[in-house]
């Protein structure tokens, strides 16, 4: 996984992670191993240690935690996979929810719905209504609401850590060797593991087994704040986040002070390794924000002067030929790891639920499912 030092410039969003875990030794055994100290992988730890508290549990995370799409994302929690509601997926935002409850994570969660947008069928009385290629407005109210990523990814890091699960930050896994038991190589020391979790989501493809998977890189903004009576104007007075269900695509939500991130386009990446030096502030980039902040400011006469205090970035794993399937399987080298990730942009709450999900296959209480099928 790319460290936080090798990293160029991704922006600074609008949130902190405010946990830094103890600083341990690297074990030379352990029952389980997570490859990624995002969403996905923290989750899995934490449920690991809440529910077999017997069985030791190390997370290796290159950079910091949340340094990847985790600490990078807009925040938007979201009901379904990108490919819609898959066969045995279950309630995902209230597993996400009853996860945060029993991790005791406060993470500012509200799931007040959102807004589907688009520019044909409007509702009858869409709040919504701005300038965009036509008139864009809201088509449809779906489940779904938004958090503070930079709290969720604090909450579960200290949720596992207190639990007993070791967390290493600035450790790479650098190599892999599919044996039994798996033997994990990093800070040039062998790491005997039981089982293992691979969630590495956009880096370190090769690793995870999803090589064929395209990498990408999205943009958000944010602006300063806007009075009640403008948010009002906006549509936005509710709560819910937006997202368009057609091209071009836009997304975004409501932050609390009357502050507003607006996201959209991709930057086209060949390889994951490419992610080491994206830089927001030159570049395709940051050609990219100039024109986006361009087309924001043009949705509504209330946005045409605003200033715009943030700009950032992050990765998305998506499948081929735009397959939005999300990764959830065994690795095809071994039985005793678990790859887990490519969400495609709608990783915020599925990660941690799936995560759990992990968590409770690697003890055999539950079975993968069989979605690339579906």
């Amino acid at each position: 996984m790319t460290s936080t030092a090798q990293r160029r410039d991704w922006g600074t969003p609008p949130w902190k992670i405010d946990f830094r875990p103890a600083r341990r030794e690297l074990p030379d055994e352990v029952d389980f191993a997570v490859v990624g100290g995002g969403f996905t992988g923290l989750a899995a730890a934490a449920w690991l240690r809440e529910i077999a508290p017997d069985r030791s549990v190390l997370v290796l995370e290159g950079g910091r935690i949340g340094a990847g799409a985790s600490g990078h994302t807009g925040g938007l929690a979201l009901a379904e996979t990108a490919a819609g509601d898959l066969p045995g997926l279950g309630d995902v935002l209230a597993g996400y929810s009853d996860t945060l409850r029993a991790l005791e994570i406060e993470c500012d969660l509200k799931l007040p719905g959102a807004w589907e947008l688009a520019r044909r069928n409007p509702l009858p009385h869409s709040p919504i209504s701005w300038n965009d290629s036509g008139d864009l407005r809201a088509v449809a109210e779906v489940p779904g609401g938004t958090v503070d990523p930079g709290k969720a990814v604090s909450g579960l890091a200290r949720a596992a850590e207190k639990r007993g699960a070791v967390i290493c930050e600035d450790t790479r896994a650098e190599d892999v060797r599919f044996a039994e038991p798996l033997r994990l190589i990093a800070r040039g020391r062998e790491i005997r593991a039981k089982q293992a979790l691979f969630a590495c989501n956009a880096q370190s493809l090769e690793m995870s087994g999803m090589a064929g998977r395209e990498p990408k890189f999205t943009l958000a903004t944010a602006t300063a704040p806007f009075t009640d009576a403008q948010v009002a104007e906006l549509g936005l007075a509710s709560g819910k986040p937006f997202y368009t269900v057609e091209m071009p695509y836009v997304w975004g939500r409501l932050l609390d002070g009357g502050r507003i991130i607006f996201g959209a386009g991709l930057v086209h990446l060949r390889d994951w390794r490419e992610l080491a030096s994206v830089d927001v502030t030159t570049g395709q980039p940051a050609e990219m924000f100039a024109r986006f902040e361009q087309r924001v400011r043009k949705f509504h006469p209330v946005l045409s002067n605003v200033q715009l205090t943030h700009r950032w970035g992050g990765p998305i794993l998506i499948g081929p030929n735009w397959d939005f399937f999300p990764v959830f399987r065994r690795h095809p080298e071994s039985r005793q790891v678990i790859v887990l990730g490519s969400y495609s942009g709608h990783g915020v709450a599925l990660s941690v639920y799936l995560g759990r999900w992990a968590a409770e296959a690697m003890l055999g209480r539950r079975k993968l499912p069989e979605w690339e099928d579906a």
